[in-house]
């Protein structure tokens, strides 16, 4: 049965990061394996910011390249030393990509120039990485994932065609594996027009249950910098409790409010095809960490606390002061589609609709652009939106205090709260 492995940024992130995925795969090197690997530490992060300082034609563009090569640059020479080996040649021709794009002037779509940048961390990463595994010994084949996963052109949030990248991987993936591990990216995807899109920010998870759902693997193992699925953000909270178990059903939930050890979109494909996802620490690989499977759901576990920052919390009122109807709100959540914005918490009342997303200066703007004529809005910044399931009073009353409660909203096993610092 074929395995499929997923390792973050942060367990690639230097070069004893890549010598310790090694020794991962050597101990599962019975398997069959394909490792899904994303950009090296903050990686994204930068090509984000070139991406931006591209479109914006930033006069820091040279320098923000150049950090991204020297970082890489420095990764290579402790993994490799002799800058002679013909990895040092291809990871330079792969940054050749970016030159040729900061030649030309940006695309007017912001979205289509992100894509085409920041998926050249993956590249980078996974030629690495499978560099470094053949130089060892552990012989395996280096594939583009964007010759797999087939999407439409919806950049930054790419919709796979599974029908397409189903048969693509069936036909092509599955003799590769049968003779050696396969390295492959997560994130990105192709279009039909041979550009490249991307999955959505931390779409790794999501590539890795892509190739898993296609290729009917056994399971998912996600290689992270924790224990497991935690019930809380060990860098915001201590005494931090791990999960043995999870249910899909709970596992969804925790990802739909925003918890971030496991993209929204990774569990569904899993679940419909019956496939175990495992999270385990990757300094620790032998310990069991947490395993989502087809368990009974249930209510009776530790409370899990999610926490977004960076949040923005619109009301909008129609200008005439007549009440939010069903037409009104028709017009609202179009408007939201058309922006590309994800809610995360929403309330109406007779005269206003109140929700809060995550703050994205574009697309914010391009959502005021398209209500403004028909609503007046008002909006605050840099608020946090703290989700906790199956919640406890005493706790709720903990972790709100010292804050302003903007909105909230109680449900059965479910309490959001958008909140302001005093």
């Amino acid at each position: 049965m074929i395995h499929v492995f997923k390792f973050g940024g942060a367990s690639v992130k230097d070069a004893e990061g890549v010598k310790n995925l090694s020794k991962i795969v050597v101990l599962n090197k019975d398997k069959q394996l394909l490792i899904v690997v994303s950009a090296m530490g903050k990686t994204t992060n930068a090509l984000e910011q070139l991406a931006t300082a591209h479109f914006n034609r930033s006069e820091q563009l040279p320098q923000l390249f150049e950090a991204v090569k020297t970082y890489h640059h420095h990764l290579l020479t402790n993994l490799f030393g002799d800058s002679n080996n013909p990895i040092f040649d291809q990871i330079a021709n792969t940054f050749v990509e970016i030159d040729w794009i900061l030649e030309d002037e940006p695309h007017p779509d912001y979205d289509f120039n992100y894509d085409q940048i920041v998926s050249i961390g993956e590249l980078v990463s996974t030629r690495i990485v499978s560099a470094y595994l053949n130089h060892i010994g552990l012989k395996n084949q280096w594939i583009d994932a964007r010759d797999y996963v087939h999407t439409d052109n919806t950049y930054r949030e790419g919709i796979v065609d599974w029908k397409k990248t189903c048969h693509h991987i069936q036909t092509n993936l599955i003799p590769i594996l049968k003779n050696q591990l396969a390295i492959t990216q997560g994130f990105i995807g192709g279009t039909s027009e041979n550009f490249t899109t991307t999955l959505g920010r931390e779409g790794s998870d999501y590539t890795a249950s892509i190739f898993a759902s296609c290729l009917k693997a056994e399971s998912v193992t996600i290689w992270k910098d924790v224990p497991g699925v935690l019930n809380a953000d060990p860098k915001l909270f201590e005494n931090t409790q791990k999960y043995d178990e999870l249910s899909y059903s709970e596992a969804l939930e925790m990802t739909y409010y925003g918890a971030s050890v496991i993209h929204p979109k990774t569990i569904k494909p899993l679940q419909n095809a019956h496939i175990s996802l495992l999270v385990k620490p990757f300094l620790h690989p032998h310990e069991p960490g947490t395993t989502i499977h087809n368990i009974p759901h249930t209510h009776d576990i530790e409370p899990a606390i999610i926490v977004k920052k960076d949040q923005v919390l619109v009301s909008l009122m129609t200008k005439d002061f007549s009440f939010i109807t069903e037409d009104h709100l028709s017009a609202i959540f179009g408007s939201f589609a058309h922006a590309r914005i994800k809610i995360n918490m929403m309330q109406v009342s007779a005269l206003s609709f109140s929700v809060c997303f995550d703050w994205d200066d574009l697309r914010f703007h391009k959502l005021n652009s398209l209500l403004q004529d028909q609503f007046k809005i008002k909006y605050n910044t840099a608020l946090e939106l703290l989700t906790v399931r199956h919640f406890k009073r005493d706790l709720i009353e903990q972790l709100s205090s010292g804050k302003i409660i903007l909105m909230e909203q109680f449900s059965r096993n479910t309490v959001q709260m958008v909140l302001k610092d005093i």
